[in-house]
């Protein structure tokens, strides 16, 4: 290959364009309108628009990618993770253009990306499952019926997802309908499908994962463990490799068992097997994400190897630079620096950075999307970057981590940085006494008072005006930030209207408790709604959440189901 085209954004496009500089080949970058000014567009040897706002319009419009692929003359293609980075159609649409697919073969995701066939290859190669759907269900009275049969809770998934994305754990009888319907649409969001299957939820499990790499060549090895129990909503936030408190023994199975699965599927490339593991002990496939991991570099540092650059190798049809199982060089943790307000339970905050200011000195990396005046789409996921830290033992990791999270300065959106310096503290995560973290700590165990951010800048409009215009006798299309026209169209001198200094709060206002999508009503206008009432669904950074009525009363709606709405926007009225 000699120049890849990425097809994605953010701090894993920055990523894949520095692999490809040190690889020897140029890179490509894509960008939605929002990202126009995005740090991996400017990084890139080249940048080509997408001409869209939303995911469906940009990075998951496949005909746009290949257009594209073809129209900058790359050769190959590689997805980076989350968007079409596990999606069959898009590998082979790729292959089809005559373009080299830097990940498994379309076949591999079609087996692995499904979760139900996933479990029946896991089965072959006797990897322990819970119980689960033999194929995705029909409709929430299947799910209700698996719940009746199995018991609660259980954990509805989307068959072809991953990353947290179309997942939903049910507690309740009464709530199983609507978390179906719910991971349902989330999953048609994120993937294009909504096909979802049924499992047993393990409570309070950690959650590990094997990292493995295989080639053309027939080798497939595991590079080591990797501990991602440390998540919110199933979103990961800190993760760490090799898996700290686990015995060799516990080891060598969850080794041996995505090796096994890997080989029956016929891999290549980089992937992730992922198990669970329990508070007996016990040890449970949960999946294979056929792609690079967010996670990735946690491995790289313990082991040494460029997991960006191994794929880039096994594209081009060369051997794996490493055939076996490597010693872990040290311990190394990565904690996800989202644009999220933690004391407003980690609401997303899209808008502008005004400050970004990392951290360095020894056994500190930084992967960032995102600098000084960069923005933050309310349209994409919430990572800003990821800050990794290693040391000869876990014990030095934790103590570097602790000086860089002090040194992390992040402005102009809210940051998790005060719920990491605040978890890298917690007796439960350093594990003197053991370590207590799963899955769901986050949301039972965790009680650490965190305050919310002081002030979130709004966000910009990021919206692209598209003329055309002619330079040197040639039409060419220019596409102007909005709101670079709006600073044009402002007179010098002009009045402007100052800001009020207070506000009234109307007791009767629904507002929107995020910046983002409004995307469904749940009552009829004119509606009777009690306090704590459902209302209605909202999107941001492609997850969903819930508004409740603040009150009881009769509900006027003032807006659009589909409608873009700002922090604090009115939606409706309640009045008593």
């Amino acid at each position: 290959m000699k120049k890849v085209l990425i097809a994605n954004r953010g701090e894993i496009a920055v990523r894949i364009v520095r692999a490809c500089a040190d690889y020897g080949v140029k890179s490509v970058a894509v960008y939605a309108n929002a990202d126009i000014d995005a740090l991996h567009a400017r990084m890139a040897d080249e940048a080509y628009g997408l001409d869209g706002d939303k995911p469906a319009d940009s990075y998951l419009n496949i005909a746009k990618l290949i257009a594209i692929a073809q129209k900058s003359g790359a050769d190959a293609v590689h997805p980076g993770y989350g968007f079409l980075s596990e999606s069959e159609a898009f590998a082979r649409a790729v292959m089809d253009a005559g373009l080299a697919w830097i990940g498994p073969r379309p076949e591999t995701i079609a087996k692995l990306g499904d979760k139900v066939e996933a479990r029946k290859i896991a089965l072959k190669v006797g990897a322990p499952l819970v119980a689960g759907t033999s194929d995705p269900v029909k409709d929430a009275g299947e799910v209700l019926a698996f719940a009746e049969q199995h018991g609660l809770p259980i954990i509805i998934k989307a068959a072809f997802g991953g990353g947290g994305r179309g997942m939903k754990i049910a507690w309740r009888m009464d709530e199983v309908e609507e978390l179906y319907h719910s991971a349902v649409r989330e999953a048609v969001t994120a993937f294009g499908r909504g096909e979802c299957f049924v499992e047993q939820f393990l409570d309070r499990p950690r959650h590990i994962e094997a990292q493995v790499l295989a080639d053309t060549h027939g080798n497939v090895v595991v590079l080591g463990t990797r501990d991602c129990s440390l998540q919110r909503r199933n979103q990961k936030l800190v993760e760490e490799a090799p898996a700290p408190f686990i015995s060799e023994e516990q080891r060598e199975r969850i080794h041996s068992a995505a090796r096994a699965i890997c080989a029956e599927a016929g891999y290549v490339s980089a992937g992730t097997v992922e198990f669970l593991l329990s508070t007996s002990g016990a040890i449970s496939f949960l999946e294979v994400n056929t792609r690079l991991q967010v996670e990735h570099p946690v491995t790289e540092q313990t082991t040494g190897v460029d997991l960006v650059i191994e794929q880039l190798r096994v594209a081009d049809g060369l051997a794996l630079s490493i055939t076996e199982t490597p010693r872990p060089l040290g311990h190394s943790i990565e904690f996800r620096i989202n644009a999220e307000d933690v004391g407003r339970g980690f609401l997303p905050t899209p808008g502008p950075v005004a400050r970004f200011e990392a951290p360095s000195g020894p056994g500190v990396r930084v992967d960032s999307g995102v600098q000084g005046g960069s923005v933050v789409p309310g349209t994409f996921d919430s990572l800003m970057a990821k800050l990794i830290v290693s040391g000869a033992t876990r014990e030095q990791a934790l103590a570097r981590a602790r000086r860089a999270l002090r040194e992390f300065k992040i402005e102009g959106v809210a940051s998790v940085l005060p719920f990491h310096r605040a978890v890298i503290e917690h007796a439960d995560f350093v594990g003197e006494q053991g370590f207590k973290v799963h899955t769901r700590w986050i949301e039972s165990d965790f009680a650490e008072p965190l305050a919310a951010a002081l002030r979130v800048e709004p966000q910009p409009d990021t919206s692209l005006v598209r003329t055309a215009i002619e330079i040197d006798g040639r039409r060419v299309q220019l596409g102007l930030p909005a709101l670079l026209l709006q600073g044009l169209a402002s007179a010098p001198g002009a009045a402007t209207q100052a800001p009020s200094s207070a506000q009234t709060v109307d007791p009767d206002a629904v507002v929107s408790p995020i910046a983002g999508n409004l995307h469904a009503w749940k009552v009829e206008d004119g509606a009777e709604v009690k306090e704590g009432d459902v209302i209605a669904v909202m999107e941001a950074m492609k997850m969903e959440m819930q508004v409740a009525a603040h009150r009881s009363g009769r509900i006027a709606l003032l807006a659009q189901a589909g409608s873009a709405q700002a922090l604090g926007g009115v939606l409706a009225h309640i009045r008593t």
